[in-house]
């Protein structure tokens, strides 16, 4: 059975030429021009729009064909060509553009691409907006504009340059550099590695590559997960470096290899940069989703520091993040976002704090993730509609009764030595439930008593 095209309010996502095709992407990009033509104020000029892709070999075809949307309903378009997903969102803002499209699907598969769509300040649309942009492209309601009104296409090769230089400003370059650190870079062929290397490069490192050709032809599975990275690994075992760093294809997601060629797992990528900027500015606030490891608030409490916990989502967190002035913020899959540089999720923010990070104190990254501790997340996933998902948060909020609830997004429980998050899937009729605790038995513990639960209404 085929799949459907994904369509949610994080943009679209499918496989291509068997749901996702050049004429669907022509038809959405239309739909967002027309909706940034019906929001410009009276008397602005036509908006343009930034658009840039991952490596994958379709990118070009539905850079091609959103762009023909765009300039179809009279919107001129900058096209950035391979980039990452932060930069992109670093660059409209740069050039002054009304909007922004990544086409990327992230550490998906080969097989796959997808449209993500920003405003003006480099985030996704929030919800309301996003829903409008869908029926949109879902009701036809497109607007082309005649022969003297359609936009145009200028090509911007800055933006390499201008992310490497935004992320160089965030750190002191020559305290890094007097280190002189080896760091094994991992890009999977995807569009990190020309801007990651040359960052690494400015901070005086030694830099070792691997897969850094933006072929999109990925090498290994592309999400930077501990399966995934065991060339990796061994690569920083062999080198003897420092530490290895691997993006996924957009390079907005990054996970750290210690020099002993250990995956340290994804959620200290914004703990270690927490750990920097909470040393920099005690008492400050930071800014995670529901699902985010609790290190993060450890951390933060050790100077006075808070956290604000948002619904999962990127753009969630970065709107937290502006509206209460966030030193630090992301999410647990990687994601490291420093408003510095900008609202999105950043591997060359992650790489660059780190670096720093290790160069102020001295200290390894082993060293520096002993003293965060260990922290045991465990992850399961049940099929269940809406009523049943209901079900299994309300009875789960009674077994454990003194637990301080958050139901922004799903339900998370926090007790006394772990949490619990249980959330629905917005594409598939899904729960998602998430454990972590310091002591892996208790994980476990939570992990049996919470399958009971689901077990139980899922099979009445």
């Amino acid at each position: 059975m085929a799949q459907e095209l994904i369509i949610s309010i994080s943009g679209m996502r499918g496989l291509v030429g068997e749901n996702m095709f050049p004429e669907t992407a022509l038809a959405y990009g239309a739909a967002f021009g027309t909706f940034l033509q019906e929001q410009k104020p009276d008397g602005q000029e036509r908006p343009v729009v930034a658009i840039g892709r991952d490596s994958r070999p379709s990118g070009a075809m539905f850079v091609a064909a959103i762009a023909a949307g765009l300039c179809g309903s009279g919107v001129d378009v900058i096209d950035l060509g391979i980039c990452s997903t932060p930069a992109v969102g670093i660059m409209l803002r740069h050039l002054g553009c009304q909007g922004g499209v990544v086409i990327t699907a992230s550490h998906n598969p080969i097989e796959y691409n997808g449209i993500k769509l920003l405003l003006d300040n480099g985030i996704a649309p929030p919800k309301p907006l996003a829903e409008q942009i869908r029926r949109r492209f879902l009701e036809k309601k497109i607007r082309y504009c005649d022969a003297l009104h359609c936009g145009k296409v200028e090509l911007n090769n800055q933006a390499v340059s201008v992310h490497v230089q935004k992320s160089l400003a965030i750190v002191d370059p020559a305290k890094i550099a007097a280190r002189k650190y080896t760091v094994v870079l991992d890009s999977a062929n995807g569009a990190g590695g020309q801007e990651g290397k040359a960052l690494l490069e400015a901070l005086g490192c030694r830099v070792i590559g691997m897969n850094l050709e933006p072929t999109g032809l990925f090498a290994h599975n592309p999400e930077p997960t501990r399966e995934n990275l065991t060339q990796l690994c061994e690569a920083v075992k062999q080198a003897g470096a420092d530490l290895g760093f691997a993006q996924d294809p957009d390079a907005d997601r990054l996970a750290i290899v210690d020099s002993a060629g250990e995956y340290i797992g994804e959620e200290y990528s914004l703990a270690l940069a927490a750990v920097l900027r909470f040393r920099q500015q005690p008492g400050g606030k930071a800014a995670a989703n529901l699902s985010t490891s609790r290190m993060i608030d450890d951390i933060a409490a050790q100077t006075a520091g808070t956290v604000i916990r948002t619904p999962v989502g990127e753009a969630n967190v970065a709107e937290a993040m502006i509206e209460h002035q966030c030193i630090i913020g992301g999410e647990g899959n990687g994601g490291v976002i420093d408003l510095r540089v900008g609202p999105i999720r950043d591997s060359l923010v992650g790489m660059a704090l780190t670096l720093q990070l290790m160069a102020e104190t001295g200290k390894s990254i082993r060293q520096l993730v002993e003293e965060i501790g260990r922290y045991e997340m465990v992850k399961t996933k049940y099929s269940a509609n809406a009523e049943q998902a209901a079900q299994i948060i309300e009875e789960t909020k009674r077994r454990y009764p003194k637990a301080r609830s958050n139901e922004s997004d799903g339900c998370r429980l926090d007790l006394a030595d772990g949490w619990i998050h249980i959330r629905t899937s917005n594409t598939e009729p899904i729960i998602r439930v998430i454990f972590e605790s310091r002591d892996p038995k208790i994980a476990a513990d939570y992990q049996k008593q919470m399958a009971e639960i689901c077990h139980r209404i899922l099979n009445s």
